[in-house]
């Protein structure tokens, strides 16, 4: 599913959004959280299935693993901040995060 870059969503925008994203804020001009896992294994074939989600999309988060946390952080380069895309991005990993055992 490819989506066309879009436009910066409003603060005001973004915080109405984020009530339905649980565990995810707006900080830094990126929307962002954190999960923890129970392992290394799980965390990183979570970050496997979202990366195939990624270039499925092509968009691609800021992120980083250690041991068994996963921070996320989405923006749209492009758009110069938070844009639809980030939080059709944040609702797909959240299925996946859902769907994992």
């Amino acid at each position: 599913m490819k989506i066309e870059t879009m436009s910066k969503l409003s603060e005001e925008t973004i915080a109405e959004k984020l009530k339905s994203l649980e565990g995810w804020e707006y900080t830094d001009n990126c929307l962002a959280t954190t999960f923890e896992f129970k392992n290394f294994k799980e965390a990183f074939t979570l970050m496997t299935r979202i990366a195939f989600e990624c270039e499925e999309m092509q968009h691609h988060p800021d992120w980083t693993n250690v041991y068994n946390q996963l921070e996320i952080r989405l923006n749209t380069h492009d758009a110069g901040g938070v844009t639809e895309k980030d939080f059709q991005l944040a609702e797909i990993i959240e299925n996946l995060v859902s769907e994992q055992p």
